[in-house]
Order: structure tokens, then sequence, then C-alpha cells
């Protein structure tokens, strides 16, 4: 029998373990809902390396198992990737699932911007995909866009979890990366002309922000989707009267929400991430076959 809507879990989902930044905004938003993450790492990343039909396929398969065996509330697709290839599939296969997707925040970052002039780092999958595409002009009345595309930044933060763990080469690599792509995009700064606002594409990326921010500078915003995606999750949640209790049966204040996370790839990657970006256990990680 189904549990009632508010009983049962949010699941969270993304290429790997970028989507944890999202998971990260979500649990500081909503405290007290269960979740359930899965990372697909034994297929990352998407956006460099996956075509659209297969991200496409990989999100319904994912969409139906957290379904089936674990009776989600709602899905949030915590990707750039799968939300530009996917999302609008999602909806239509499985309409009574609420589907919260991420996408760059190119619309208040046109908002925010004193330069008019902003900066954009994504997956290729991102940023040649036709949902990008209408975002961007969209929002380019007033606002120019230097988007670039980051072939393999994703997968060296993937990698950078990843068992053995050779921290000073992965983050020199990551460090050249973030490097390479900044300075492809132009001058960052406050002055006519420069980039003034930065937006990560890739819920990746935010593992790579305080890099970013030695690059940029400290006068350059640096914008991600983590914060508004958990507001929507909320608003929606909250229409669907389907929020997790606040308060328990006697009054108290309502117990946290558990947290159960899944990877298709190294289960040691996940336990590592969980540990140093979530600070879970590593108990709360299990590892699934890749089909």
């Amino acid at each position: 029998m189904t549990s009632p809507p508010a009983a049962r879990p949010i699941g969270v989902f993304d290429s790997g373990i970028g989507g944890l930044s999202v998971l990260q905004a979500l649990r500081h938003e909503l405290p007290h809902e269960d979740f359930i993450y899965l990372a697909d790492s034994g297929n990352a990343p998407y956006g460099d390396e996956k075509g659209e039909a297969f991200v496409q396929e990989r999100t319904l398969a994912i969409a139906r198992w957290l379904l089936q065996r674990h009776d989600i509330k709602a899905l949030v697709v915590a990707c750039n990737t799968a939300t530009a290839a996917a999302v609008e599939r999602l909806r239509a296969s499985l309409p009574d699932l609420p589907a919260i997707g991420v996408e760059p925040a190119l619309k208040p970052a046109a908002a925010r911007s004193q330069t008019h002039h902003v900066g954009v780092l994504a997956t290729r999958g991102t940023v040649g995909s036709a949902r990008f595409e209408r975002l961007r002009e969209q929002h380019s009345a007033h606002t120019r866009f230097a988007v670039q595309a980051c072939d393999g930044l994703a997968r060296a933060i993937e990698q950078s979890t990843e068992e053995p763990l050779p921290a000073l080469e992965s983050a020199a690599k990551i460090r050249a990366l973030c490097a390479q792509y900044t300075g492809a995009l132009g001058p960052f700064g406050l002055k006519t002309g420069d980039i003034d606002t930065l937006v990560l594409g890739c819920t990746h990326y935010v593992f790579a922000k305080d890099v970013l921010r030695a690059l940029v500078g400290p006068d350059v915003q640096i914008l991600d989707t983590g914060a508004a995606v958990a507001r929507q999750t909320r608003r929606i949640l909250t229409q669907a009267a389907a929020l997790a209790p606040e308060q328990a049966a006697d009054g108290e204040l309502a117990a946290p929400g558990r947290i159960s996370l899944y990877t298709t790839g190294q289960l040691g990657a996940l336990q590592a991430a969980a540990v140093r970006w979530l600070e879970l256990p590593a108990h709360c990680c299990a590892a699934l076959p890749q089909g």
C-alpha cells in the first residue's frame, strides 16, 4: 500500500556526485524530508560523452527505479545535462510524478550583472541543447553571455573522490581545467566589458567553487542553482500537501530526515564524497549494478 505523500521520500539523481551540491541545498531547505540520492557514476559524465537519446533513457530508467523501489513523491533531476535532454520527456512519460529540473542561472545573472556581461561554464551537452539556447535568448536583450563548454571538468571532479585518491594530482588537474576555461571566457572584473558574474551550469562545478573564486577574483559573483531548486521543491510539495511535518505528534520539533545514497560506480568514491561534502557517514551509501 502506498504511504501518504508526506511520509514518502524525495528522489534526487545526477550523472555522478555533482548533484550532492543540490542535495546539500535541499537538506538545508527541507531538513525533515527523507531523500534517496542516486549517482549514476558508472555512466558519468553525461554532458561530455553521452548523446541525448542515452541521457533520456537513463533518466527514465532511474525515475522508474526510484518510484518502484522507493515510492518517491517527487524527483529532483540534479543534473543540467539530464534536465536539458530529458526533463520534458520525463514529465510526459510520468505525469503524476512532480519533476524539478536544474538549469543554468542565466535569469538571476542577467538581473544582477552590472557590466551586463555574464560568463557561463557548463558541459557540452548542456550548452549544445535547444533548451539552453532558448534560455539564453530569453535573457539576452540587455546581457551578453560568454559561454564555455568545459570538456573534462566534471570528470576530473568525479575522479577526485575515486580510489586510489591522488589528491595533489586531482587538485592540480581541476585547477588547470578551471584556469583554461575561465581564461577562455575573457577578463573578469567590474570594469566596462568585464565579466562580473559567473554562472556554474553544471552541479559538479560547485565543488570547484573555491578554485574558481581564486581565478576570477573576489568581486565577481558566482551563481549556482542549488538554493533556487530547493525553494522550488518546497513550493511544489506545499501545493501538493506533501511536505513532511516539521513537528512531531507530541509538539516537539520533528527529527531530521533520513538520507540514503546509491551509486552505479565506485562505492568508495560516493562514500568519500558524502563524508567530505555532506558530512554524512559512509554507511548511508550503497552500490548498484550499472544496468
